[in-house]
């Protein structure tokens, strides 16, 4: 897909970027509502969310309660958006991968390893590119 995505012409680098802007907003979208849907669980307290096309992330939550996200997750299954969600508001309680941080994760969300599984294997197909392929819409205006 990246070759393929040199090779556009202006006017389809112009839409496919018009998809991303609406992609990245429908994802803010989508991450506000799940937020506030597993932040009754979870607790904690955040102060806000971004969105971001992160290289090597699929979330984040910084010290001062900023939560990150990825907003390629918009194109995977529903409950692994959700896991990151709950990955990330875990880390409202626990700033560390340890036993109790799991636990937490797993209190909410028991699947929640094959979930991780799923996005190591598949994450690198979350893509606007991929998504349009999918959904059988052209990248290019042939």
């Amino acid at each position: 897909m990246a070759a393929q995505k040199e090779n556009l012409s202006a006017a389809e680098s112009r839409r496919l970027m018009t998809m991303e802007k609406r992609y990245r907003e429908a994802a803010r979208a989508r991450f506000e509502s799940r937020v506030s849907y597993y932040h009754r669980t979870t607790g904690g307290c955040y102060t806000s969310i971004t969105v971001r096309d992160q290289k090597s992330r699929w979330g984040s939550c910084s010290s001062r309660g900023t939560l990150s996200f990825n907003y390629r997750l918009i194109f995977a299954p529903s409950v692994i958006l959700d896991y990151v969600v709950v990955h990330e508001l875990c880390h409202l309680t626990h700033m560390n991968h340890s036993k109790d941080f799991w636990d937490m994760v797993a209190s909410v969300m028991p699947e929640y390893r094959e979930y991780r599984k799923w996005l190591r294997e598949h994450g690198h197909e979350l893509t606007p590119e991929a998504h349009m392929a999918r959904k059988g819409i052209p990248l290019t205006l042939d």
